[in-house]
């Protein structure tokens, strides 16, 4: 698996501004640390808000660890790019979820959140779509989250789980790669790859069930701020908010 790199610096340093140099020297202690995040600002262009927030989320240490199968699938140097583009775990602390929350109720959490989604996905990622129609032989499937990476130049299909990795998991992404390849992807476009986001994750388990995948993939899993139970007992579930919609649209219509 690769390790995570300094990101590619300009041909010309521009100078941090004093503010970014004052988060560093409080927050980061390591040296080679603190040199990465500033070369990253530098590169990636972060505001200090954004500085501060990838150094609380411990972004140096996520970046490049998720589960993969990428030097297998993918040729250099796109398959270390391709790793370094994936994370684990993701901090979506900006959403507030009950723990027995639904998948499509994480995806629609995430788009109502959307840019804070893309800054936690990192530079690169372009949104095309949610539960993305594709017709398979005469058969109807929707992907959860569809991105196009413009710096890796291919689509990355994001599948969402609100359990534990399941190897099963792995089988129905590389049909998704496969169709989205054969559907979508221009003849100049890399490979398509994807992203199983799981609630937790076996590593042993995930790299075992990635070893013979044709098609690249990365495993990984999210951290969400949870509902106190004081306030999860309180609010309504989905169910019963769909019943409530259908009762007012009766009553409109009477």
């Amino acid at each position: 698996m690769a390790e995570i790199k300094e990101p590619r610096l300009p041909d010309t340093i521009v100078p941090l501004p004093w503010g970014h140099h004052i988060v560093l020297m409080e927050k980061v202690k390591d040296e080679p640390t603190r040199l990465w995040y500033a070369q990253s600002s530098v590169s990636y262009g972060w505001s200090r808000a954004v500085l501060t927030h990838q150094v609380e989320s411990g972004l140096y240490e996520r970046q490049g660890s998720a589960v993969s199968n990428f030097h297998q699938t993918l040729p250099p140097p796109q398959s270390d790019l391709a790793q370094q583009a994936l994370k684990d775990p993701y901090n979506f602390d900006f959403l507030t979820l009950r723990q027995d929350a639904h998948e499509r109720e994480v995806e629609t959490a995430l788009l109502d959140n959307i840019r804070k989604f893309l800054l936690e996905l990192g530079v690169g990622f372009a949104f095309v779509g949610n539960q993305y129609h594709l017709s398979v032989g005469g058969d109807d499937f929707y992907i959860d989250l569809l991105f196009y990476h413009l710096k890796l130049r291919c689509y990355v299909v994001i599948d969402l789980k609100v359990k534990e990795f399941k190897p099963e998991y792995a089988g129905k992404m590389n049909f998704y790669l496969s169709a989205v390849d054969d559907l979508l992807r221009h003849s100049s476009d890399e490979p398509t790859i994807g992203l199983i986001l799981c609630k937790s994750n076996n590593r042993i388990v995930a790299e075992y069930a990635l070893r013979d995948m044709s098609k690249p993939m990365g495993i990984a899993t999210y951290l969400t701020e949870a509902l106190p139970d004081s306030l999860r007992t309180s609010l309504p579930d989905v169910e019963s908010l769909e019943a409530t919609l259908t009762d007012l649209s009766g009553d409109n219509i009477d």
